[in-house]
Formats: structure tokens, C-alpha cells, sequence
């Protein structure tokens, strides 16, 4: 059976950055997959259940309430492996086209100190597992460490 594509990537080279993971054609229109790494797959601990998903809580909301891109949105999700996310956005798009978008959704994120979006029984499966100070956190390390002066090995995958 034939690798995918994500599973391509030199992951021992990989650092965190905004990485266009993929772009698929659904009849006339593109839908681009973005790769948000956070943590440094194999050398960083991945992150917990309990941030990724209070992180997933507090994205999804950012960005489908968000004035240019909510109508853009697809899917805002965690990767399996804990080290980061996934978001899909209709349309053609380049890792550099979204850095002010994240910049944006990670300053909100490191910022947040109410009541989760959705952090409720009736509201979420798994409502009880969040960690809101350790998603504060990690979305301010991701922002200072990886947004604010992101290069472009931080936006292309390693060769």
C-alpha cells in the first residue's frame, strides 16, 4: 500500500512552524490542509489530551467567528500524534497567507481566561478533560517561539 503523504514528511526534521500539508481539488475548487506544528515531533513531549483539547475548543470558535476567513473554514482539529493541528480552508493557499491569521488566533488563545466555548456536558463528549492555563501557555510559547518572526523553514517542509 502506498505511504500518504503526511507520513512522507522527514519528521526527525521537522520543526514547529505553519506547513501546507496538502491541496485537494473537489470538482472546480481547492481545499488547503495546513499542518500547525507545535512541538518538535520526537525531541519535544507531545502535548497532553487535556490542552490539545481545550486548544481545539478555543480555535474552531476563533476561527468560525472570523470576519474574513469563518466562511473559509473546513476543519480545525488535533493530529493524532499530540504534536499539533490540522486546518483545512476552502480555497488555494500558501503557509504565508495565514501567519497574521494565526498570529491572531494564538494571541486569542494565549488570552482567554472565561468559560471554555463548548466546555460543557451537553455540549461536548469529553467536557471534563480541558486544561485552559496549559493551553494559555502553550499558545503563547507557539506565538513568541514560532509566529512572531517566522522564517521560511518554518514554512516549507524540510526538503
Amino acid at each position: 500500500m502506498k505511504k500518504i503523504a503526511s507520513f512522507t514528511v522527514n519528521h526527525l526534521e521537522l520543526l514547529p512552524g505553519v506547513y501546507v500539508s496538502r491541496k485537494d481539488h473537489i470538482g472546480a475548487e481547492v481545499v488547503t490542509t495546513f499542518d500547525i506544528r507545535m512541538t518538535r515531533p520526537n525531541f519535544e513531549p507531545v502535548m497532553n489530551t487535556a490542552e490539545v483539547h481545550t486548544i481545539e475548543h478555543l480555535g474552531a470558535t476563533f476561527l468560525r467567528n472570523h470576519k474574513e476567513y469563518g466562511d473559509k473554514i473546513v476543519y480545525f482539529g488535533p493530529m493524532g500524534c499530540r504534536t499539533g493541528f490540522y486546518l483545512i480552508l476552502a480555497g488555494d493557499y500558501e503557509s504565508g497567507d495565514i501567519v497574521e491569521l494565526l498570529k491572531a488566533m494564538f494571541v486569542f488563545m494565549r488570552d482567554f481566561h472565561e468559560d471554555v466555548p463548548g466546555a460543557a456536558a451537553r455540549d461536548c463528549g469529553n467536557y471534563l478533560d480541558m486544561n485552559l492555563p496549559m493551553a494559555n501557555y502553550l499558545a503563547g510559547k507557539y506565538y513568541e517561539e514560532v509566529l512572531v518572526n517566522i522564517s521560511g523553514d518554518r514554512l516549507n517542509y524540510p526538503g
